[in-house]
C-alpha cells in the first residue's frame, strides 16, 4: 500500500513540475486570468461547466469566486451550467445529452462573457458544443484539459491542457490550476 501512495503523489508531482516547465501554459493561465478580470471589471460573468469530477470543480471554481477566496470581498457573478440537475435532465431529454450544456449557454451567456469547460480528455460532447455556443455568442472561451486537449483544445481561445491522459492526475492539477486563477482574479479585482 505504501508504495502504491508514494506511486501516486509522485505521479503528481511528475505532472505538475511539467506544467510548471511550460512556458506557454503558465502564459495561457496568465492571459486567462486577465480575460476573467477585465470582463469581471465590465460588469460581465463567468460560465462553467464539467462533467463528473469536472462539474464540482466547475462547482468549486464557482464557490471560490462567489463567496470568496481568500479575502473579504463582494461577490462576482458566476453561472455553472451543471449546477441545475432539473434543467439538464430537462434539455437532456429534449435535446440529447450533448446539448445539455449549449442550450442553456444559449440562454446564459452574452458578448463579453468568460466561459470555461472542464474536460479531462478534451472530447466531452456536451462542453464541446457549449464551447461553439459560447463563441458564437460573443464570449472568450477557455478549457481546462487533459491529453492532448482533444477537440474542444482546438476551439478554445485559452487552452490549458495538462499533459496526461489519466483522468484523476488530470483533475488533481485542475483544482490546482482553480486555486490559481482564484488568488489572480481576486488580487486582480482588488487591485493587489
Amino acid at each position: 500500500m505504501h508504495e502504491l501512495i508514494r506511486n501516486r503523489i509522485q505521479d503528481s508531482i511528475n505532472i505538475k513540475r511539467a506544467v510548471l516547465s511550460d512556458d506557454i501554459f503558465l502564459e495561457t493561465i496568465s492571459a486567462l486570468a486577465n480575460e476573467i478580470i477585465c470582463s469581471m471589471k465590465e460588469g460581465r460573468k463567468l460560465i462553467l461547466c464539467g462533467n463528473g469530477g469536472s462539474a464540482s470543480d466547475a462547482l468549486h471554481f464557482a464557490g471560490e469566486i462567489t463567496g470568496r477566496f481568500q479575502r473579504e470581498r463582494r461577490a462576482w457573478p458566476v453561472v455553472v451550467l451543471n449546477a441545475d440537475v432539473a434543467t439538464m435532465t430537462a434539455i437532456a431529454n429534449d435535446y440529447g445529452y450533448e446539448k445539455v450544456f449549449a442550450r442553456q449557454a444559449e440562454g446564459h451567456v452574452s458578448k463579453g462573457d468568460v466561459f470555461i469547460g472542464i474536460s479531462t480528455s478534451g472530447n466531452s460532447e456536451n462542453v464541446y458544443q457549449a464551447v461553439l455556443t459560447a463563441k458564437r455568442l460573443g464570449a472568450k472561451t477557455a478549457a481546462l484539459l487533459g491529453g492532448d486537449g482533444g477537440k474542444t483544445g482546438k476551439e478554445v481561445d485559452y487552452p490549458a491542457i495538462v499533459p496526461c491522459g489519466i483522468a484523476a492526475r488530470v483533475q488533481e492539477s485542475h483544482i490546482m490550476l482553480i486555486h490559481i486563477l482564484c488568488e489572480l482574479i481576486e488580487d486582480g479585482l482588488l487591485g493587489i
